[in-house]
């Protein structure tokens, strides 16, 4: 849909995992068993009020036939833009792949297809590349530029995952700059993380030119719309969202909400030995200063710090507002416990990260 058709905001959580297919074949190992294709859906139109929901592990051959039941009994249907519609909500298909080149480590891409057909070819490419494709997440032999021209060709979009993370980011532990491993051109948009902002993310000018999304990468159900995106679109559907990351035809990204950066567990360096944060001020640390380990993990805000290219952060005329949030479980007695509390001491140096934020 284009034109001079009127404009409404849509919230969307673009990267939300499967546990278990209807069978109960697993799918996400570390995912929740409550998390189908169908409870996703519900919980998301019904319960959280999102009416764009990224739904990954669609490459998987048991997920499909869990979407072609519930398209064959009507209680969803394809949408033309591309995507599937269920009640007030439109589900996209979206897949998440692991890839490693001799450069650096192991990094997440996204990739989202327009519609169901799409996605079966590309599980056919994916096959022979992996070990299992009913599994998410998982390692493909081929590089990223490989894996990016293929996804291109079939319509779809791909969009760097977590990028800053040191585990599985692809500026966090794969490469310094984008375009190392990656046609810039064909980068939809990038998914900053639960441990960084846009703030964070403006010393970095190669940024500049692209959409940034705020999303949950829920394991659960609980997580669904944790963190969420405000679009403004024509209707929520692929095509519409593809032109949203764009900025065509007054379509854009109005928010983005995200976990506030010092929550997340990645946040500032943390040694695994001594089970400390630390800070992330001063040069990069090889060892702990408190127990004298190397078994650190390398923060986002000091990796951010030695990827810059510019003494203050900018931000573009167009760059949505962050708006940071603090998930009401953290303020709950459990929560506090093991995410929250830990969270927000982390800030101070003298407590874990939380294990429930990447």
């Amino acid at each position: 849909m284009s034109g001079n058709c009127k404009l409404n905001p849509y919230f969307a959580d673009l990267h939300v995992h499967i546990g278990r297919s209807e069978s109960g074949q697993p799918i996400k190992i570390s995912g929740s068993k409550e998390l189908t294709f169908r409870s996703i859906a519900r919980e998301a139109s019904q319960r959280k009020g999102i009416q764009l929901i990224g739904i990954i592990d669609c490459h998987s051959p048991a997920v499909q036939t869990d979407i072609m039941n519930c398209l064959d009994s009507g209680e969803m249907v394809e949408v033309a833009g591309g995507g599937i519609r269920y009640g007030d909500t439109t589900l996209l298909l979206g897949t998440e792949m692991e890839v490693r080149e001799s450069t650096g480590g192991p990094f997440h891409l996204l990739g989202y297809l327009p519609d169901l057909k799409s996605m079966m070819e590309w599980t056919s490419w994916m096959k022979p590349r992996v070990t299992n494709i009913t599994l998410s997440s998982q390692r493909i032999r081929v590089t990223a530029a490989e894996l990016q021209a293929e996804l291109l060709a079939r319509g779809g979009l791909l969009i760097p995952a977590h990028v800053f993370t040191p585990h599985r980011g692809l500026l966090g532990c794969a490469a310094d700059r984008l375009d190392e491993l990656l046609d810039p051109a064909g980068i939809a948009a990038i998914e900053l993380g639960l441990s960084a902002d846009t703030e964070m993310a403006g010393y970095l000018s190669e940024l500049d030119r692209y959409s940034f999304l705020t999303n949950s990468d829920a394991h659960s159900t609980g997580m669904i719309g944790r963190e969420c995106n405000e679009l403004l679109l024509a209707e929520p559907s692929f095509q519409e969202w593809a032109m949203a990351l764009r900025g065509e035809a007054e379509r854009r990204i109005l928010a983005n909400y995200g976990l506030h950066p010092q929550l997340g567990k990645y946040h500032t360096t943390f040694c695994t030995s001594c089970n400390k944060a630390l800070s992330d001020k001063s040069s990069p640390l090889s060892v702990c200063p408190l127990c004298g380990s190397a078994k650190l993990v390398r923060g986002v805000s000091g990796r951010i710090a030695q990827l810059a290219d510019r003494e203050n952060s900018v931000q573009p005329a167009n760059r949505p507002p962050y708006r940071q949030q603090v998930p009401l479980s953290f303020f709950s007695w459990s929560g506090a416990r093991h995410a929250g509390s830990a969270a927000v001491r982390n800030r101070n140096g003298n407590a874990g990260a939380p294990s429930s934020a990447s």
